[in-house]
């Protein structure tokens, strides 16, 4: 009672004072920080504390963010892989099995639509070699499960996911137990009823749309026959430019595109003569409007870094088809020259025939065929005689500026082109 009669503030006087001589350095400095040092950082040192404090929630974030997405990405890539699987197996079924016998028309366009998906995967994925990587392995697993299952089962390749609907028709018709209500659906004649409000697009008359471009071929083979590259070219040369109009009016990606010419190629695999044809006559195709003359540069474009298909051409047209594609075009004109002078570079003087040989360029031409390009060319641009005249004389020089034959090619290409 006595005590209540003190005055609130006499009190602080009797509180015992706190004794740290038990405490440890450590303790000395936390309690130090606690009396001391907030008093005097004021509102610092409380800003610091929470600014670590949001440093460690947004590290806590990010790394939740970063395990999330590759967690995402792993489920992305493994149903990417059982799409996959599944749509190899419908390759295969399409192709040996007796199941087909049960297919009515919207099963024959989901698979046509998965087909469809193989070949986007290649497109997308035929350049990184990680994700490729992981499908091949995919591949290879499911070709061997299909192959103990079926004897007379053909594998599927990477490269074949780029002509997935090819393999499937092709399958489906050499099937005896396709439906005859399928081979309707393929082969009928009627045009293809209005696709927007389906899931799946409609391949009705598919097989019909080929065999009226066959038949477009033989039809127009006698009364095209001063062509220079053939009607099935023509026609193919044709469909090739209006897919290449299709795609750049779609505002699609340039690589896409590519993509789809590089399949178009890979394609064309043991025919590339003929390929070699049909890129001829896109590029000679009479051009009709903007688009097509956008589809014809971009051919162009795509062709000049196709180094070695270049060189093929080059080698495998006729000259007077090479003449035309060079007045058209001025990027073929300079493309077209400088595969010369590489041929020429590539030569080496024989002494046991004589003559200049090629050595590492293949396919070879020979000095004569060379001499006989150039000179087709310099007929057709007068205006590129006197350039290449000049630059054949620097290359001489730098040889040695020797007029002995057999010393350099340059000089012995300059005495042949009387230049």
């Amino acid at each position: 009672m006595i005590l209540l009669a003190v005055p609130p503030s006499s009190l602080l006087c009797v509180l015992p004072q706190y004794d740290i001589s038990g405490l440890n350095s450590a303790g000395k400095q936390l309690l130090n920080f606690w009396t001391h040092g907030r008093m005097r950082s004021g509102r610092s040192g409380t800003n610091g504390w929470r600014e670590q404090r949001k440093r460690e929630r947004r590290q806590q974030w990010l790394s939740t963010a970063q395990r999330l997405s590759s967690e995402r990405r792993e489920r992305h890539m493994e149903a990417v892989l059982k799409n996959l699987a599944s749509t190899v197996e419908l390759l295969a079924v399409a192709a040996h099995s007796d199941v087909v016998e049960q297919w009515d028309k919207q099963t024959l366009s989901r698979a046509f639509h998965w087909a469809r998906y193989c070949e986007h995967l290649f497109s997308r994925f035929h350049n990184n070699s990680a994700v490729r990587r992981v499908i091949e392995k995919q591949l290879l697993l499911t070709n061997q499960s299909l192959r103990a299952a079926l004897p007379g089962y053909t594998e599927v390749s990477f490269l074949d996911l780029s002509r997935s609907q090819h393999h499937l028709l092709v399958g489906l018709l050499n099937n005896p137990k396709l439906p005859s209500s399928i081979m309707t659906t393929l082969f009928d004649s009627k045009s293809p009823a209005d696709t927007k409000h389906i899931a799946y697009q409609d391949v009705t008359g598919l097989c019909s749309h080929i065999i009226q471009c066959k038949s477009a071929c033989k039809v127009l083979s006698p009364l095209t026959g001063s062509s220079a590259v053939g009607a099935d070219a023509e026609v193919q040369g044709v469909m090739l430019m209006e897919r290449l109009d299709v795609l750049l009016s779609q505002s699609s990606e340039a690589c896409r595109t590519e993509h789809f010419l590089d399949s178009v190629l890979q394609g064309c695999e043991g025919a590339a003569e003929h390929f070699c044809l049909v890129i001829a006559a896109a590029l000679l195709t009479m051009k009709n409007s903007v688009a097509e003359t956008a589809s014809q540069d971009f051919l162009m474009d795509w062709l000049q870094k196709k180094h070695n298909m270049l060189r093929h051409m080059c080698s495998a047209l006729p000259i007077t088809l090479l003449i035309d594609l060079a007045k058209k075009h001025l990027k073929f004109r300079d493309a077209y020259c400088d595969v010369l002078k590489k041929w020429a570079s590539d030569m080496e003087y024989s002494i046991s025939e004589g003559e200049w040989v090629q050595t590492t360029t293949n396919p070879t031409v020979s000095f004569l065929k060379l001499t006989e390009h150039f000179q087709a060319l310099f007929e057709t641009c007068p205006s590129l005689r006197d350039d290449v005249k000049k630059e054949l004389n620097a290359l001489k020089i730098s040889d040695g500026d020797f007029d002995v034959r057999g010393l350099s090619v340059w000089g012995d290409l300059l005495l042949a082109l009387n230049l």
